[in-house]
């Protein structure tokens, strides 16, 4: 994020739609990033201010819009349950963070041509 010469600040927010349905974005790649480092959606969830619910849907509906596997799954029970990411979602998400990377330099070098 650039500042500009009177403190002005660019802010831009990047999300991939499926017909017109949001399909991942900033919210979910934390989401997706907590679950890696926690092993646990419930966890996850409580780490990004969602319910566990919510979370389980925003799962859901990547996993069928993108047409991937993202979540691997295992239910609770005795020795508890668990989650981990797919390769396909670490994959997924190393693209996304050159994507939103590479929008935020362009969008940074917009603002400065405009507003210095």
């Amino acid at each position: 994020m650039q500042k500009s010469h009177n403190g002005m600040e660019i802010r831009s927010k990047l999300w991939i739609e499926m017909d017109g349905e949001p399909v991942f974005g900033r919210g979910r790649r934390f989401l997706l990033e907590a679950i890696e480092s926690h092993g646990s959606i419930n966890q996850a969830a409580k780490e990004v201010d969602i319910s566990f619910r919510k979370a389980w849907s925003h799962i859901k509906a990547m996993e069928e819009r993108l047409g991937i596997k993202l979540v691997a799954r295992q239910a609770g029970g005795k020795n508890g349950g668990g989650a981990t990411l797919m390769d396909d979602a670490r994959k997924f998400l190393k693209k996304y963070e050159a994507l939103e990377k590479g929008i935020q330099a362009l969008v940074d070098k917009r603002f400065r041509s405009v507003f210095e």
